[in-house]
This record gives C-alpha cells, structure tokens and sequence, in this order.
C-alpha cells in the first residue's frame, strides 16, 4: 500500500524524532567514533560516488567531482573533529556562565542536482557531528547517486554505534513530499540548497531554517594584478565541473588601461571572446527567454555543448567562452548567474567604475554571496571588501574553489554557503555543525560583580538624572 504524502512525511519525522532521544544520550566520544566513520566511508567511496552522479545527472566532469567528495570528507571533518557539541561546550569564570549545547532534532536536507553526492556526505557529517538526525530530499534529477550515498554513510553509521534511522533519504523525491517535511511540526531545521523559490519556501514555512541565496560572482580584475596568473586561475575554477559551484565567476570586469592585455591572456589559455552575433546566438540557448533565467539545458554542460546548442562553428581548443558586454541587469541576459562556462566581459574606464559594477552585478543576482578581485595594491583591494555586498570576497584565488574553503585559504569547508542579510539568509557564513546545535546558556548569579550592580533605586525615580549623572556616579562607587 502506498503511503499519502502526509503519512511518508509523517513516518520519516517519527523515526528521527525516536533517533533524537536515543542520540541525545550519547557523549562526544560516541559522537566523534561515528563521524569519523562516516567520513572515511565516504571518502573511500569518493570515486565510485562521483562517477554516480555524473552518470545520472549528465552534469559536470566526475574527476572534479571526486575533489567536491574530498571537501566533503576529508576537509569537513579536518575542520569539525575537534568541535566540542555535546553537553558543556564552554565555562567563562567571570560571568559564571556555562554554555551547553543541544541539538535541533529531526533536520530535512534538500540536495541539489549539481552536487548532489558531495552535498549529502557534508550534510550527513555536520548533522551527525550536532547530533541532529538528518532525512534527506534529493533532487529527483539525483535519486540514485544520493541514496547510495546516504546508504554508505548510514552503514558506517550504524557500525560505529549510531542510532537507527539517524539517515533517511525520501524514497520518491517530490515537490509535495519535501514541502510537507517542510511543514511538519516536529522538524527541527531546515538546511535548504536549491533555487530562489525552494530557499523561499523554506524561510517561509515556519520552521527554523537556513537557506542560500544564488551566486552571480563578478570578478574585479585590477589594474595592478598579475594578468596571466588571474587568467589562470579564473579559467581553472570556472571550468571546474562545467561551473556547476554556485561561487564560480560569472563576469569579469576590467579596467580599460588592461582591457588588451587581459583579452590576449585568455586567448592565449583557451578563452574566446564571442562577437556580438555569436553572443545574439548563443544567449536564448543560455537564458531562457521566457523566464530571464539561466536555462536548465546548459547547467553543467562542457563548452562544446554549448557551442553545438548555439549553431556555432569554433575551435575545438577553447575552453571557455567571454561575451562583452556593456548593460547590467534586465537589459543584459548574460548578466545574470549561468552555472556553464560562459562569463560576460565588461571593460569600465577606472576603479571606481569597475567596483560601481561589480556591484550592479550583485544586485542584479547573488547579492551577499561571494565576489572575487585580483590586485597587488592592498589599498584597492581593501576598498573593494568594503563596497560589495558579499558573505565571502576571495583575493587573487580561484573563486569556485576559493569560497568553499580549506583549500586556498582557511574559510570554513562547506558546500552551504551563506549569503547574510543581502541573500535573505541567517548568515553570511559557511555553514558547518556550530549552526546546527542550540547553545544553552546557563547563569549563575553573581551578588558582588560590578557588571550586575545598580545604584540605590532612588537614583533612578529622580527624574533630574541624566544618564550621564547616572554613569558618574556609577563608576564613582563601583
């Protein structure tokens, strides 16, 4: 007999509503076996399940896949292995205040068609790691690569002391079924990866939740950078699973005095610069037409694909695909966030005009996520952090692999990246374990510190009192 939505949706949150009791019994010791389990299962499948998503979804390149594996278990649990998440987690003797932490309980994972594998072993670990039963909805262009994937982990799991139905997976992922999860009124958490419309739908369902905005990196190219050595590095993150990483480039901008040099750098590594008609040709097969937004065809597609999509007849040598441009927004189709590699090209005559665009291209798509500049002069590149609106600005670094971290620096390895108040997100972090946990904050009472003391109660009555009377006196007796 085939459940109703309400009953599937029902069961799930009932089985991990029982895990949640059963593993908020264990100490961090037991937590940190089965993590550590669950890590090194995952990371010793890393090949086998990249070449699975790659088969079913048709997007990407599967040798890239295996490094997003690898962030996802090997760099994710180097980062969260040491995280205190049970019980008391801190103690500060001066205010007497004891920290302890909890977790959320039942957390419904929605996974994307993009990086679908990588995505459910990240999940999987920091929600193992807060103690917080996961069920996850893949994307159901994602089914079989997510459920092998959840199923390898679950048997680590288990074989490491965990609690039955710590991992779930939704047997036949559906918009109605995730929404009801949404819905339900024992779930704890929602870690939402998707489009606009499902983080939307995630913020509003009454449910904590924490959701990520799209990316539409620009990628300030200053005139004091080592040119050939951005080009490199831009062509290696944007080419990187077909661009299929939400902080991956999606325009560049240039200072005019730089325009030549920049141009003859990617054509000499594999980029070509489309005339207006190939770009006339090539956008309704990027953009949909109907919708301004990115076409589902051409997500995680290599550039030939694209090529072929548009009727064009170029070298088979190039690697990427710049179109210059000159509008920003509705007026420019390009302009917006195209997970493939294409990015548009805007030449502006200084400084200032080159970041008053990167940061039309931010509110055009992707405010609060990530932007990227390449710049010897520290001065500009501090101006450029504090002008864009971004979670994450990463500095003369390959931005795909640059805003998920641990690899060209020490951000936080995630593949949920938090967009802040800009992206209508809770954070502008990457998310990890720490976000999954409820602090509680235990006080003590503290009769003689001059922090909770206040002066005689007729102080305050007279009304003659001005706060800075009351700050003199304050000091003068405390």
């Amino acid at each position: 007999m085939v459940m109703d939505v309400m009953d599937e949706a029902n069961d799930h949150i009932q089985k991990a509503s029982i895990a949640t009791a059963i593993f908020s019994q264990l100490n961090q010791e037991q937590v940190d076996k089965i993590v550590k389990a669950v890590a090194e299962a995952g990371f010793n499948q890393r090949v086998y399940l990249a070449k699975l998503a790659a088969e079913e979804t048709g997007l990407g390149v599967w040798q890239h896949k295996v490094i997003k594996n690898v962030v996802a278990t090997q760099l994710v649990y180097e980062d969260i292995k040491n995280q205190k998440t049970v019980g008391v987690i801190s103690y500060d003797e001066r205010t007497g205040i004891i920290e302890v932490a909890q977790s959320y309980g039942p957390i419904l994972a929605v996974i994307p068609t993009t990086n679908p594998t990588s995505t459910v072993l990240f999940k999987v670990l920091i929600c193992l790691k807060s103690r917080n039963p996961i069920i996850i909805s893949p994307h159901p262009r994602a089914e079989k690569c997510c459920k092998e994937t959840a199923r390898i982990c679950y048997e680590a799991a288990l074989a490491a002391g965990a609690p039955d139905d710590c991992i779930q997976i939704v047997e036949h992922s559906s918009r109605e079924l995730t929404n009801a999860l949404m819905h339900h009124p024992h779930l704890g958490l929602i870690l939402a990866t998707g489009g606009p419309a499902l983080v939307k739908a995630a913020y509003s369902s009454g449910n904590p939740a924490i959701g990520v905005g799209p990316g539409n990196v620009p990628v300030f190219i200053e005139k004091t950078a080592d040119i050939p050595f951005a080009v490199e590095s831009i062509l290696t993150s944007k080419t990187f699973d077909n661009g299929t990483i939400c902080a991956s480039e999606q325009s560049i901008i240039v200072e005019e005095e730089i325009d030549f040099d920049v141009r003859r750098a990617f054509e000499h590594q594999g980029g070509y610069f489309l005339s207006d008609e190939e770009i006339k040709k090539i956008t309704p097969c990027v953009i949909d037409p109907k919708t301004g937004l990115m076409s589902p065809e051409v997500v995680g597609q290599p550039v030939s694909k694209l090529i072929e999509m548009a009727g064009l007849r170029l070298p088979k040598s190039i690697r990427l695909l710049l179109a210059p441009v000159e509008k920003i927004g509705a007026e420019e189709p390009l302009s917006k966030e195209i997970l493939a590699p294409i990015l548009s090209y805007y030449v502006r005559r200084n400084f200032d005009e080159a970041v008053k665009a990167c940061i039309d291209l931010n509110h055009s798509g992707g405010l609060g996520h990530t932007a990227s500049i390449y710049s010897n002069d520290e001065n500009k590149i501090a101006l450029f952090c504090d002008m864009v609106d971004a979670g994450r600005v990463v500095i003369n670094t390959p931005s795909s692999q640059g805003a998920v971290g641990g690899i060209f620096n020490m951000l936080t390895p995630s593949l949920t990246l938090g967009c802040g108040a800009g992206g209508k997100n809770i954070t502008a972090e990457n998310i990890t374990a720490k976000h999954l946990i409820n602090i509680k904050r235990c006080a003590h009472r503290r009769n003689n510190e001059k922090l909770m003391r206040m002066l005689p109660q007729d102080k305050y009555l007279d009304e003659k009192f001005t706060l800075e009377d009351i700050l003199l006196l304050y000091n003068k007796n405390f």
